[in-house]
């Protein structure tokens, strides 16, 4: 069974054993309200030394489904979010990984938000899980609660390395700028 954890939880990805290399972070929601335009919500990663990336290769979503060495690699936009299950998935390989990368942002962000004036308000049962890739077995997940209402783009999760290990912490950060301002923090230029 699972772990699941609170905002601002942790926990090493060693304990799912020694054949750990391939992950799948799938990330899941519901859209709570049905008039207006359809939501379209967007998964990303990004690759960071000291939390910039260490290029924009590194930088990982719907115009970009592949780093370097397919160590990131975006299964595809979902632009309806209908359905069971993940919305989005994205695998990580952490044997292909670049050596000075030490953490792995994943965000979701909610594509044209100020246009169709949408925010994540409107969101709800949002998750991300993250999964050994080569058993299907799910290792920890975090339920996002709703103190991202107002904003448009959550830093959901990271997976980490320290001490040679890779970890997962459940970050849950709103941010009211979207895609463009995570993505600028992380030191993307536009």
């Amino acid at each position: 069974m699972a772990l699941t954890l609170e905002k601002g939880g942790s926990t090493s990805l060693a304990k799912a054993g020694e054949s750990l290399s391939k992950l799948l972070v799938g990330l899941g929601w519901d859209e709570n309200r049905s008039a207006g335009p359809d939501f379209d919500l967007d998964a990303s990663a990004f690759g960071l030394r000291s939390g910039k990336v260490i290029s924009e290769d590194w930088f990982v979503f719907y115009n970009q489904l592949q780093s370097p060495s397919n160590a990131i690699v975006h299964m595809g936009d979902n632009t309806t979010g209908a359905g069971d299950g993940d919305d989005e998935e994205i695998l990580v390989d952490v044997s292909q990984m670049h050596p000075a990368i030490d953490t792995i942002a994943i965000t979701v962000s909610i594509h044209k938000a100020d246009v169709r004036r949408q925010n994540f308000g409107h969101v709800s049962n949002a998750y991300i899980r993250v999964v050994n890739e080569l058993t299907g077995e799910e290792i920890v997940r975090y339920n996002l609660t709703d103190e991202a209402s107002m904003e448009t783009a959550v830093l959901i999760g990271e997976l980490y390395k320290q001490d040679g290990a890779w970890n997962f912490r459940a970050v849950g950060k709103p941010y009211a700028g979207g895609l463009f301002e995570i993505a600028t923090q992380f030191g993307i230029k536009f």
